[in-house]
């Protein structure tokens, strides 16, 4: 049975690589954003596969770091994460200093609107997408301190 570090190391990889593909996903629509509905409805299938992979590594990145990063760090605190509500969780970690309850709570309900990205509503879909890209560097921020307390307190850097 793989002991807490070594998942722990292995859900950082995971992170990084969520990290490296939305880096890369932002860099390569940086000359069409933000959009309009009209400027969107013009993409090519590979712009739109571009604006894919932004949202579901976004997704998956904060959803990775909600469901297994957050509650190991805590653990690895010393703290019982078990009988801890998902807010519970965030008040720690901002006592921590690792991040602000109100920014993370705001990025997943951006996320979520995100959901609705094929909807009729072309103006929804875009709006949904301009505010995906725009706070992709929030999102990164946050983990990007993660990873640096992560390092510093728990000597956890990614896998080679």
């Amino acid at each position: 049975m793989k002991d807490i570090r070594q998942t722990f190391r292995e859900k950082i990889y995971e992170c990084n690589q969520h990290k490296k593909r939305l880096q890369s996903a932002k860099e390569k629509l940086q000359s069409v954003m933000p959009l309009n509905v009209e400027k969107y409805n013009e993409l090519d299938d590979i712009l739109i596969s571009i604006i894919d992979q932004l949202i579901f590594r976004f997704s998956k990145l904060q959803d990775t770091m909600g469901d297994k990063i957050f509650p190991s760090i805590l653990e690895l605190n010393g703290e019982n994460v078990k009988k801890m509500t998902f807010i519970d969780r965030l008040n720690r970690l901002e006592e921590l200093e690792l991040l602000q309850q109100v920014d993370w709570m705001s990025l997943r309900k951006e996320r979520n609107e995100i959901a609705h990205e094929y909807s009729f509503n072309q103006e929804e879909v875009v709006d949904s997408i301009n505010l995906i890209y725009k706070r992709v560097d929030k999102l990164l921020s946050i983990y990007d301190d993660i990873y640096s307390y992560c390092q510093n307190k728990f000597n956890i850097k990614e896998l080679s």
